[in-house]
């Protein structure tokens, strides 16, 4: 299966989850990519001692899923794509819906 997961929220334990369930499904042969939107582009720098969001967010991508932050909103925060959260665009956001078999939202 083809799972895209929208991440709208920088609560860390939303976070912790949606990488949580990303990392499970890349582990059951699910492909995975994650696309942060809106507050989810502060996903970096939003875990806390309870959760840790960088540490499910770098077992994600050692899984072999895929992140994209959306470009706009960085800007809009002043910020830049990472190496783990590389800037992307509206036209990836509509592949990653159009391609996946199923798509959540967080």
């Amino acid at each position: 299966m083809k799972l895209g997961i929208v991440i709208y929220s920088h609560d860390p334990e939303t976070l912790w989850n949606a990488f949580r369930l990303g990392v499970f499904s890349r582990k059951q042969g699910d492909a995975v990519s994650v696309f942060l939107l809106g507050k989810g582009v502060e996903a970096e720098s939003s875990g806390s001692d309870k959760f840790d969001v960088i540490g499910q967010m770098r077992g994600f991508l050692e899984a072999g899923g895929s992140i994209l932050a959306c470009g706009t909103c960085l800007k809009i925060r002043q910020s830049q794509g990472s190496d783990i959260c590389p800037m992307s665009t509206m036209q990836d956001l509509h592949a990653l819906i159009r391609d996946s078999d199923k798509v959540l939202s967080f």
